[in-house]
C-alpha cells in the first residue's frame, strides 16, 4: 500500500507568526530624526530599509522614543540585543468601559 504523499506547508503556516510590539528606544542623537533612526534600528534585525519600512506601524518621537513594528518572536530576541533598545513588549489593547451614568460608551486603549 503506497503512503499518501504530504500536504506541502504554505509559507505562511511554516512561517513564525509576527504580531505587533512597541520597542522602546534611546532618544537618537540631536541631528538625527527620531523615525530614521527607528527604521535604522529595526533594519539591524530585519536587513533591509525596505523591510524596515513595510513592518513599522508607528514611530513614537513625543513622551517617549520607540517604534511600534510587526515582530516574529524570532526578532523580538535579536531586537532587544540591539544598540539602543531599552525594552521590547508585545503591544495589547484593553477595553475601557466608562461608569454609571456616563454616557461616552465604551473605548480601546493600545498599551
Amino acid at each position: 500500500m503506497a503512503e499518501p504523499n504530504p500536504v506541502p506547508q504554505s509559507a505562511e503556516s511554516s512561517a513564525e507568526a509576527a504580531a505587533v510590539h512597541i520597542v522602546y528606544t534611546e532618544k537618537p542623537a540631536e541631528n538625527e530624526e527620531p523615525e530614521g533612526y527607528h527604521i535604522r534600528t529595526l533594519a539591524a534585525v530585519l536587513g533591509s530599509e525596505d523591510a524596515a519600512k513595510e513592518a513599522l506601524l508607528y514611530s513614537y518621537k513625543s513622551a517617549a522614543s520607540g517604534f511600534s513594528a510587526k515582530l516574529t518572536p524570532n526578532q523580538v530576541t535579536q531586537m532587544s540585543s540591539q544598540p539602543g533598545v531599552l525594552q521590547v513588549i508585545p503591544s495589547r489593547t484593553v477595553q475601557l468601559h466608562s461608569g454609571p451614568g456616563r454616557h461616552s460608551g465604551p473605548g480601546n486603549l493600545h498599551m
